[in-house]
C-alpha cells in the first residue's frame, strides 16, 4: 500500500443479487430454447403441469374396495368397480337387509402379477356380525385393467357366491314368522323374538296359548337365519343358519272359525269339538266368552243325558237284549227299582228300539237297561272312547267317567246319562267319531308331536256299529234333530240332561261324513238349543 494514497474499500458481493442473476441467466436460456422450437411468431406462455397421478396397483384396488365394503360405504366401494350404478344398488341393499353390526374383509396372500398383467383375481373372507353371531365365507375379486387403471370387475357373486343380479340377502330372526300352522298352513301361532304370540287372537283362545308353550318346547319360538332373496324379499334358499320348521297343527281354520261363530250366536256358556273320524285329528276346540277361560270343552265334565244313550243302545245291541227292529213298549212313565222316569210329555206305545231312540225314549231305556248285567253299560261306554285317557301335548282332555252303579236305580238313571255318568264335549264327540270310523280313535292335535294313549279302548263290534250308525240317522230324518236333515247326512244325538234346581243341558252329539262333532249349551233347558248352534256350524261349514 503506497503512503498518501487514499485506500479504496472493497465491497462485499451481495448473495441475494448473484442467485437473481443466476436464475435471470437460466430463464434466458429457457427463453431462448422455447423460441428455437417455436420460430414462426410469438409464443404462449407455458402453463406449470402437476406431475402425472400414481397408479394404483390391483392389490390397492382391492384393498380400498373391501375396506368400504367393509365399512358400509356402498358409494364409495362401488367408485372402484366397473359397473357403479349397478354395484352400489346390489352392495346399499345387502346392507339395509343384514342389517350387521360389523363386517370384516380379510384379503388372502396374493402374488404380485406381472408388470404386463390385465387380469388379476384376488381371494378374500368376509364375515358378517351380528352381536355373538358371526358368518364367514370365502368370496373372490375379479380384477380388469382399465384405461383408468384398475378395476374391480362387478359381479353380485362377490358379495355371496349364490348372489344374482336382482337379488339380495336377507336376516331373519324369527319375528312375525309362524310357530304353529294349521293343517293347511294357516298361521296360528307367530313367534315373537324368543316369544310367541296368537297370529288371530279370536281364533282358538283356549289353544294357541298352550301351542306357544308347545312350539317354545320344541325350541320352535325362534328361528334365525339368512336367506337369499328375490327382488320382492321372497326366501329363495337358506344360506346360513338352519330356520325352525313350524309346528303343524291338526286344526282347520275354516272349521275353527265355523265352530267359534256357532258357539258365540249363543249367549249361554256353549262349546263344540270337532274331530276328523278317519285321523283322529282334532279339528276344532270352541266355546264362548260365557264358557269361561279354562279349556272347559276339553275336560269339563256334565251329565250327557239321552246321548248316553249311544251307549246303551251300544250294550243293548252287543247283549242281545235288543236290536234296531225290536219292538218295544214306550209307556209316558215307568217305575224301575226306586226311581220313576218319564218323557218329555209323550208315550209312543210299543215300536222298534230305532225309533225309541230317535224320539228319545226315556222310559224304553230304563225298562230295557233294567236287564243288562250292572257292568254292561260301563263298557259299553268304555267301547265308545268315554273310559279312555289320553297325553296329547299342549292340552289336558278327560273324556268321561261311568262308574259302575251300585243298584238298579242308579242303572235305570245311567242308562238315560243321569245319574253319576258324566262326560265332556270332546269325549261326546269322540263318541261320535267311534261311531262314524267303525274302530278306536286316537285324537291328536299335532300332525308331529304324537300322542300317548294311556287309557287305550276297543270299538264295538262291526254289527253293533252299522246299528248305532242306522239309529242315528234316524234321530236326523224321522226323530229330536229334525231340523238338522237339510245339512246332509247328518246322523247323531240329541240329549237333555237335567240337573239340581230344574235346570237342564242341551246337548247334541253326531258327525256327517268324516266329521264328528259335539256341542253343548249349559243350562240350555233342551236339546233345541244344541241343535241350533250345531246348524250354525254346519251352515258355515256349507
Amino acid at each position: 500500500m503506497t503512503a498518501g494514497h487514499e485506500e479504496t474499500p472493497v465491497s462485499r458481493p451481495r448473495k441475494g443479487l448473484v442467485i437473481a442473476a443466476g436464475a435471470l441467466a437460466v430463464a434466458a436460456i429457457v427463453v431462448v430454447g422455447v423460441l428455437q422450437l417455436a420460430p414462426d411468431g410469438p409464443t404462449e406462455p407455458v402453463a406449470a403441469t402437476e406431475a402425472p397421478p400414481v397408479q394404483l396397483t390391483a392389490a390397492d384396488v382391492a384393498n380400498q374396495f373391501l375396506s368400504a365394503f367393509a365399512a358400509g360405504q356402498a358409494a364409495d366401494a362401488a367408485r372402484l368397480t366397473d359397473d357403479e350404478a349397478a354395484a352400489t344398488t346390489q352392495l346399499a341393499e345387502v346392507w339395509r337387509t343384514l342389517s350387521p353390526t360389523a363386517v370384516t374383509t380379510v384379503p388372502a396372500t396374493a402374488e404380485v402379477p406381472p408388470p404386463d398383467a390385465t387380469v388379476v383375481d384376488e381371494k378374500f373372507t368376509l364375515s358378517w356380525h351380528w352381536g355373538v353371531r358371526e358368518w364367514t365365507y370365502d368370496s373372490g375379486l375379479h380384477l380388469v385393467k382399465k384405461e383408468a387403471g384398475w378395476r374391480v370387475n362387478w359381479r353380485p357373486t362377490l358379495v355371496h357366491p349364490k348372489l344374482a343380479a336382482g337379488q339380495s340377502l336377507a336376516l331373519r330372526d324369527g319375528n312375525g314368522q309362524p310357530a304353529v300352522v294349521d293343517r293347511d298352513g294357516t298361521p296360528l301361532v307367530n313367534r315373537v323374538g324368543e316369544d310367541t304370540a296368537p297370529a288371530d287372537p279370536t281364533l282358538a283362545p283356549r289353544l294357541v296359548g298352550a301351542m306357544g308353550r308347545v312350539a317354545a318346547g320344541q325350541g320352535t319360538a325362534g328361528g334365525w337365519y339368512v336367506a337369499l332373496v328375490d327382488a320382492a324379499g321372497k326366501d329363495l334358499e337358506v344360506v346360513y343358519g338352519s330356520p325352525t320348521a313350524s309346528l303343524v297343527s291338526t286344526l282347520s281354520v275354516p272349521v275353527q272359525k265355523a265352530a267359534q261363530a256357532a258357539v258365540d250366536s249363543q249367549p249361554l256358556p256353549t262349546m263344540l269339538v270337532a274331530i276328523q273320524p278317519s285321523t283322529g285329528d282334532i279339528l276344532a276346540v270352541a266355546q264362548n266368552a260365557a264358557a269361561g277361560s279354562e279349556p272347559t270343552a276339553l275336560n269339563g265334565l256334565y251329565p250327557p243325558g239321552s246321548t248316553f244313550k249311544i251307549a246303551t243302545a251300544t250294550a243293548l245291541v252287543e247283549g242281545g237284549v235288543a236290536d234296531v227292529g225290536t219292538v218295544v213298549p214306550c209307556p209316558g212313565s215307568t217305575t224301575v227299582g226306586q226311581r220313576t222316569v218319564t218323557n218329555a210329555g209323550f208315550e209312543l206305545g210299543d215300536v222298534p228300539l230305532r225309533t225309541a231312540f230317535a224320539k228319545s225314549c226315556n222310559t224304553t231305556f230304563a225298562e230295557q237297561a233294567a236287564k243288562l248285567a250292572p257292568p254292561a253299560l260301563g263298557d259299553a261306554a268304555d267301547q265308545l272312547g268315554l273310559g279312555a285317557d289320553f297325553d296329547i301335548p299342549g292340552i289336558t282332555t278327560e273324556a268321561g267317567s261311568v262308574p259302575d252303579p251300585a243298584n238298579a236305580t242308579e242303572q235305570v238313571e245311567d242308562s238315560i246319562g243321569q245319574g253319576r255318568v258324566q262326560a265332556s264335549c270332546f269325549g261326546m264327540a269322540l263318541v261320535s267319531a267311534t261311531v262314524a270310523s267303525g274302530g278306536a280313535v286316537t285324537p291328536k292335535l299335532w300332525r308331529d308331536l304324537p300322542t300317548t294313549v294311556t287309557t287305550p279302548y276297543s270299538a264295538p263290534p262291526a254289527r253293533v256299529v252299522g246299528s248305532l250308525r242306522t239309529m242315528m240317522r234316524d234321530v236326523v230324518t224321522a226323530g229330536r234333530a229334525g231340523a238338522l236333515a237339510r245339512y246332509g247326512p247328518v246322523a247323531g244325538k240329541t240329549g237333555t240332561a237335567e240337573i239340581d234346581g230344574g235346570a237342564a243341558h242341551g246337548w247334541f252329539t253326531g258327525y256327517r261324513d268324516d266329521l264328528a262333532f259335539a256341542t253343548l249349551v249349559v243350562n240350555g233347558n233342551t236339546s233345541d238349543t244344541a241343535v241350533a248352534v250345531t246348524g250354525t256350524f254346519l251352515t258355515a261349514l256349507g
